[in-house]
């Protein structure tokens, strides 16, 4: 059971944070794109399925920490110093993606379907916010194939 788990868990991470980790990078730039574009239509098309990629695959991403949480029970590595650390960087890189990536994108949406005006400075923080919700994720993936301290055998 535990290896069905572990394949559901990473391909859930796989399927899920990618995408995520993808669209959010590629909005920023897209908004400037758009910005700078004679023909806003397409560039904020472009700029919908981005924002919906990321607020979909957000939802799909639920199911990483959950079969995460029923692998970590079934190997008996829910104390472990790694599990934990890997725990707190996830929170945070949830958090950061519902409460900071998601609504700045919302922001830049609104702000360029209503009139086009979006400062640099907009986009260049949302930029920042999505290089930590990366770096984080990639923190808890080399987290779960190191394993500091770990005596497990999978």
């Amino acid at each position: 059971m535990t290896k069905i788990l572990l394949s559901l868990h990473v391909l859930a991470a796989i399927i899920a944070i990618g995408p995520v980790s993808v669209a959010a990078s590629m909005f920023p730039p897209a908004v400037r794109r758009a910005r700078a574009s004679e023909s806003g239509i397409s560039a904020t098309a472009t700029i919908q399925l981005l924002h919906r990629i990321c607020r979909v695959y957000a939802g799909i991403g639920l199911a990483v920490p959950i079969l995460g949480f029923a692998t970590a029970s079934y190997m008996g590595v829910l104390e472990s110093g790694w599990l934990i650390a890997s725990i707190i960087l996830t929170a945070v890189a949830a958090g950061i993606l519902v409460f900071l990536v998601l609504p700045s994108q919302d922001k830049l949406l609104g702000n360029i379907s209503s009139n086009g005006i979006v400062e640099r400075s907009h986009t260049a923080r949302l930029a920042m916010y999505t290089g930590f919700f990366n770096l984080l994720w990639a923190a808890v993936t080399v987290l779960m194939v190191v394993r500091p301290s770990s005596t497990t055998g999978a």
